[in-house]
């Protein structure tokens, strides 16, 4: 009779282990799905703002390609402006010679 209580209870026992590790189990996958599920979010996000950080890379660089086109219409006026300058000069001065 004890050998077969003894192994009762140890059935009982084991299947009692088996019960909360299957549950245990399941609350681990759970958790690991709920994980997965704000990874993906937050991969989304930073995938939407790393896009518009490079929307606003290729506008800042659109915007110097136009600043340095101005800039070389001003070094040519400015250019053209002392040329006039200077030939006005040298005829004012061959005139007073």
């Amino acid at each position: 009779m004890t050998n077969l209580f003894k192994t009762a209870v140890l059935i009982i026992v084991q299947l009692g282990l088996y019960s909360s590790c299957g549950d245990m189990s399941k609350k681990v996958e759970e958790k690991i799905n709920e994980l997965s599920s704000k990874t993906e979010k937050l991969d989304s996000i930073v995938n939407k703002e790393l896009d518009k950080v490079m929307a606003l890379d290729s506008l800042i660089n659109m915007e110097g390609d136009k600043v340095k086109q101005l800039d070389s219409l001003i070094n040519k006026s400015s250019s053209r402006l002392d040329s006039i300058a200077n030939e006005k000069l040298h005829s004012l001065k061959r005139i007073n010679n």
